[in-house]
Formats: structure tokens, C-alpha cells, sequence
């Protein structure tokens, strides 16, 4: 056996599904990337448009100049059910959480994993290697590295798609300092004239070049947007609330090929795929670090998830939303939520909400708060 083939025997040992190897080229879709900074589509994501984020995405390279070799590998993460299998969630005030969020945090999971390889690595060498790994963590359009080393293509929702597995995957890769023969990258589009990614978005914010307009994508506005969400777009969320997997769902290719329930089982978390709505909304700090612990939900914190939950329920309008969200405008701390709380309050438009609002407008002291109260009765 080899040495590229042992190292792919063992990568597979240790869990990863895909495995490719390409060299630290220059991306060629490096121009598509400034292009989308410079049209401000990263939101408030600043980290990714710094000089070093820039350069490092530039050149491979400047990442570990030893490099002669990259890694990319696929860790398939659980299936959900195909989305003509969803329930109606908001019937029964239910939310909905994006599969890959159902298992361990990967942040914490994967790194282990690739600090094995790299020793496995080392071992079969007989020498140090240099190295450095990253699972969507570094300055790097990983997304092409994964296309170049044959694991896939970047499909029209932007997600890379292996035509055997689907596109269900987290990325890792690990840079190091040994030259292997480098896989032939995947050339084929095979989207085709489909674009049922593009009509299923909620928000339109999958773009004709492949690219994703992130400050209308539902799992921006959930996970990484640390402020309000845009009013504009909150009934667009749905009862999503963290992260949202419809552009995936709707996937011929994983419809065809994702094995519901696929995936390694990390933690066994797959019961948070659908809270209970009511009950998230009275969720104290403690109770929710004590549920999300090692979970990538953590990365919201708890103000940005309970805003998330108080637009889900807003956009269920249903009257049994009410108590839980006049409780959340009266007594949370955090305005964030309670002005979301006070949103929600006025799509379920039922005279106790309206009359719960009137109340509030009298007594609340946060502005920001009180104008919310005030859009949601129309004044």
C-alpha cells in the first residue's frame, strides 16, 4: 500500500467519508470572492474581509509555506428526512434546527480527528511534518480546494455536492509538508438546467453566480447576525431557528442519494432537531447552556436563539404563542429578545396580544424596545 493510500485507509478510519488531495495552488475563484466582499454579501462578517483573510484566501501558501500537499476531507454529518416528509412544525409550535446541528459541535469533534491524521502521518514518515488543519475555521475557499480534489462540485446553492453521497458534508483540511500525488479535480457541473434551490429559498438569497447574498440567508440572520433581524425578513424565517436546510433538502442529488440518518452519530442529539417553541422562550442562561452544551447552537448564545424562537413563534399566528410572549416583553433582560418578542406579538395580531403591546408601550424605558412595540401597533 501506498502512502497516499494508507493515509486515505486511515482518514476513512477515522470517520471521514470523502478524502482527495490537491496541491496549495492560488484558488482560481479568488476574483468571485472579492467581487462578493466588495458587494458587501458577507453581512456583518468582518473577519472575511481583512488584509490577512484576503491574502491567506489569495495564496494557500501563506498559510504554511512548507505546504506541498492539501488534504480536503468530507465528515458526513446526520440526514434529515427528505423536506416532502416535513411535518406542518408550525401547526404544533414546533421549530426547526439545521441538521447539522442535531450532532456534536464539530468545531470540537473534527479537530481530534485530523490531529490523528496528522500524527498518523508523522508516524508513517518516521519524521515531524509540518502541518496546520482547519474545519471551516481558516483563511481558505475550501469549497474549490473540495472541487480540485475531486470530492464533489460547488452546486447552484453554493454547497459542495458529491454525485454519490449528496452534499450533507462538512469540510476539513489539512495542510502538510509531503508531496502526494495530487487527485484530478472535478470538471463536471452536473446541476444542469435545475433550480430548485434557487426558487425554494425563502429569502432569494442564492445568486446566479454562485454565491450567497449571506445578509438574506436564513442561517446568517440566525447564527451569525448578532443584532436585530431585519424586519423585512423575519416572516421569511419560517420556524427556523438556527441555521436552515432548505436549499439541501430540495437537492435531486440528495434526495436521490442522502441516506436519512446518515451520517456518524457524535452525541446522539438528534431530539433538539425540533424544540418546542414555548418552552425555548423561557430557556434561563443556565438551562440553555446546561441543553446546548457541545453543541453548535451554542454559537448563537442564548440572546440571538431566543430571538430566533420569538420570531418562530410570531410567524406560527397562532393565539397559544401569546402568554409565553408577553411574558418574554415584560420580564426577559435582554432587549434584543423582547423587542422581537414585541414583533411577534403584532403579526399574531389577536386583541390580547394588541392589548398586551398598549400595556407594554406604557411602561417600557428601552427605546429600541418601544419602537418595536410601537411598529407592532402600527403607530
Amino acid at each position: 500500500m501506498s502512502l497516499k493510500e494508507s493515509i486515505f485507509a486511515e482518514a476513512r478510519r477515522l470517520g471521514f467519508k470523502l478524502v482527495g488531495v490537491t496541491q496549495p495552488d492560488p484558488p482560481q475563484h479568488f476574483d468571485v470572492y472579492m467581487r462578493w466582499l466588495h458587494a458587501g454579501q458577507h453581512g456583518e462578517m468582518g473577519y472575511l474581509s481583512t488584509d490577512r483573510a484576503r491574502a491567506h484566501r489569495s495564496d494557500p501558501r501563506l498559510i504554511l509555506p512548507e505546504c506541498k500537499s492539501i488534504l480536503v476531507l468530507g465528515w458526513e454529518h446526520t440526514i434529515p428526512k427528505s423536506s416532502k416528509d416535513k411535518s406542518d412544525n408550525n401547526r404544533d409550535l414546533k421549530g426547526r434546527i439545521a441538521s447539522y446541528a442535531w450532532d456534536e459541535d464539530y468545531h470540537d469533534v473534527l479537530p481530534r480527528r485530523l490531529e490523528e491524521l496528522a500524527a498518523f502521518i508523522e508516524t508513517q514518515i518516521g519524521a515531524p511534518v509540518p502541518n496546520r488543519w482547519y474545519t471551516d475555521t481558516g483563511p481558505i475557499l475550501e469549497r474549490e480546494l473540495a472541487q480540485r480534489a475531486g470530492l464533489g462540485w460547488i452546486g447552484k446553492n453554493t454547497c459542495l455536492i458529491n454525485p454519490a453521497n449528496g452534499s450533507y458534508f462538512l469540510l476539513a483540511e489539512l495542510f502538510i509538508g509531503i508531496e502526494l500525488e495530487a487527485d484530478q479535480p472535478f470538471f463536471a457541473d452536473r446541476c444542469g438546467s435545475c433550480t430548485r434551490c434557487l426558487e425554494a429559498c425563502p429569502t432569494a438569497c442564492i445568486l446566479p453566480d454562485r454565491t450567497i447574498d449571506a445578509s438574506r440567508c436564513i442561517s446568517y440572520l440566525s447564527i451569525e447576525l448578532k443584532g436585530p433581524i431585519p424586519v423585512d425578513l423575519r416572516s421569511q424565517m419560517d420556524n427556523w431557528v438556527f441555521g436552515c436546510d432548505i436549499c439541501q433538502q430540495v437537492c435531486p442529488w440528495n434526495q436521490r442519494f442522502a441516506r436519512p440518518g446518515g451520517g456518524e452519530k457524535t452525541s446522539g442529539r438528534s431530539q433538539i432537531a425540533n424544540p418546542d417553541l414555548i418552552a425555548e422562550l423561557s430557556l434561563t442562561p443556565e438551562q440553555f447552556n446546561r441543553k446546548f452544551k457541545g453543541s453548535p447552537v451554542k454559537r448563537a448564545k442564548r440572546r440571538g436563539y431566543l430571538r430566533n424562537v420569538a420570531v418562530a413563534l410570531g410567524n406560527t399566528g397562532q393565539t397559544s404563542a401569546i402568554p409565553p410572549l408577553v411574558k418574554s416583553l415584560q420580564e426577559e433582560p435582554e432587549p434584543l429578545v423582547s423587542r422581537h418578542a414585541a414583533w411577534a406579538l403584532g403579526q399574531i395580531n389577536d386583541e390580547n396580544a394588541l392589548r398586551a403591546l398598549q400595556e407594554a408601550a406604557a411602561k417600557e424605558e428601552d427605546a429600541e424596545v418601544l419602537a418595536e412595540i410601537y411598529a407592532a401597533l402600527g403607530e
